[in-house]
């Protein structure tokens, strides 16, 4: 059985989703900073692709994603700045969305460790207001993380 999301509420600003992998560190972290891998799995539910996917993967380095539904032609976007980077052990990362009315700005925190011959990957999102948390957790978001991890686990099952 894969594995699954587990979402909290650390605080009320925050969400924090966990999830396990059956692959190494350094190719998880690999998975979420090569476009060409990222731009793979990063879909959430089917139906949706993503023609915009660049990272520079540095510290001040910008990224930009944008996600467009096959069917209806909808499409919304996220942008953001590396503010921290630790090589296969963290992503510090500034992000707006490009869209809509969700918050302005959210800080993340993206850590990769390792768990019994895999890797746990950690997101601490935080959203700034206790409104803007709820705004993002009403989208939907982490049922669409979900839905990308297990496009993830695909894409490392290829990889490996």
């Amino acid at each position: 059985m894969p594995a699954t999301a587990e979402v909290t509420l650390p605080t009320d600003t925050q969400v924090a989703v966990v999830r396990d992998f059956a692959a190494p560190r350094s190719l998880v972290y690999l998975a979420f900073t090569k476009p060409e891998l990222v731009s793979r799995w990063l879909l959430g539910p089917p139906g949706w692709s993503m023609p915009v996917c660049e990272i520079d993967l540095k510290v001040g380095g910008k990224y930009r994603y944008r996600w467009r539904n096959k069917e209806s032609g909808d499409e919304f976007g996220f942008s953001g700045i590396f503010s921290g980077i630790e090589p296969e052990r963290s992503l510090h990362t500034i992000e707006r969305f490009e869209d809509g009315p969700t918050p302005a700005e959210s800080k993340i925190t993206t850590s990769f460790s390792d768990n019994g011959g895999g890797t746990r990957v950690t997101y601490l999102m935080d959203f700034g207001t206790k409104e803007a948390r709820a705004a993002a957790v009403a989208t939907g978001m982490t049922d669409g993380m979900e839905m990308s991890f297990r496009l993830l686990d695909k894409v490392l099952l290829e990889l490996s």
